[in-house]
């Protein structure tokens, strides 16, 4: 039977994809775009009742897509989920329940052009006082993910441990301002970026610096800024370190219309042999034995795992668990984007997140 599957797009992520004619599994992918583009596809699809068997998600999404989604508690094999890293398979609980399986582990580090930054930034605000011309997204959840980081780094919060919003803060304006200021001094139309293009201004050299996933490794061991760019860790907050983390993942759809073909394909997704897919172009992949059997191509190879895995450990952060997360993210980089634009003031922008979370999260 045709497995069919909604899957994220981009030159991250697609490198796996060539497992399925590896493996001989007939597949129909009914889906297929960067992560925002894909979430609103499959809302309507599954609002809708269409078949999808197995579905890319994140693990911050999990929670608002929970009611179309198969607690996998029961159905994935135990000794294969024991393969993955215990902190990404948390994360993909909700509600007390395993609605996705984690593919891999997303967290940012800073990549430099060694040969035009003398002094490397460590902290948010050397990296403001510098010249350094510094790329991060312009929208959606990249934006709203360093809105994220800079809080959280200086201290603040975004949510309280209820779940309640807590963004109008004296660190949600610094954050906002920083923004604002980086944006400043990069390419005017930075505000429109999303990861893939951060990627390419950062590999033609539009940039000084930027914020990368480790998806990114390939296409920058290839470029042809490649013996220049050099990893370091995020830039510092005022109170601690933090990167904006996450855990791509599967999940099993109620419309699936074959469980035990999506079955076996989610089970084929958390093998060695897939992970070692994943680990191989770059992505921290959740299998451990996979990711620790990668050998680094060269000095630099060593220093971004090394520097990544340290991330992990140290300055991993992630939303907490909201349905409606969805809709704060979008008012959020939304609001932001404005005041990168000009449109609107640091103070005004996150006036709205307030007011546009609040209104999202009531009751």
């Amino acid at each position: 039977m045709t497995v069919r599957l909604a899957l994220i797009a981009g030159p991250m992520y697609d490198h796996l994809y060539r497992v399925f004619d590896d493996a001989g599994v007939d597949v129909d992918v009914v889906a297929h775009g960067d992560h925002p583009t894909l979430n609103r596809l499959v809302a309507d699809m599954l609002s809708r009742g269409e078949r999808i068997d197995v579905l890319a998600t994140h693990a911050k999404y999990t929670p608002s897509q929970a009611q179309w989604l198969r607690p996998l508690d029961d159905l994935v094999d135990a000794a294969a989920l024991s393969q993955l890293a215990p902190v990404a398979v948390e994360l993909g609980r909700f509600d007390g329940r395993l609605l996705c399986v984690p593919r891999l582990i997303d967290v940012r580090v800073m990549w430099v052009h060694a040969d035009r930054v003398a002094s490397v930034p460590d902290t948010w605000a050397e990296l403001v006082d510098s010249s350094v011309v510094f790329g991060f997204p312009g929208r959606e959840s990249g934006l709203f993910g360093t809105f994220f980081e800079l809080v959280s780094g200086d201290g603040g919060t975004l949510f309280a441990a209820d779940g309640a919003p807590t963004i109008e803060s004296p660190a949600a304006v610094r954050a906002a301002e920083t923004l604002v200021t980086l944006a400043g001094r990069a390419p005017s139309d930075l505000p429109t970026w999303h990861y893939d293009q951060v990627d390419e201004a950062l590999l033609s050299g539009a940039v000084d610096a930027a914020a990368a996933w480790p998806g990114a490794w390939d296409a920058i061991s290839r470029s042809r800024f490649a013996d220049a760019l050099v990893p370091h860790m995020y830039p510092a907050g005022s109170s601690r370190r933090v990167s904006y983390s996450g855990c791509h993942a599967w999940a099993i759809p109620t419309t699936c219309g074959d469980v035990d073909a999506a079955l076996d394909l989610v089970h084929l997704l958390m093998s060695h042999e897939a992970q070692g897919v994943d680990a191989a172009g770059g992505n921290m992949c959740a299998h451990e034995a996979a990711l620790a059997a990668v050998v680094p191509a060269n000095e630099v190879d060593r220093r971004r795992l090394e520097i990544t895995r340290r991330t992990i450990d140290e300055a991993m952060i992630c939303y907490p668990p909201l349905a409606k997360f969805p809709a704060v993210e979008d008012a959020g980089w939304s609001a932001l984007q404005r005041a990168l634009e000009g449109h609107s003031t640091p103070d005004d922008a996150v006036r709205a997140i307030q007011r546009a979370a609040e209104s999202a999260l009531a009751p």
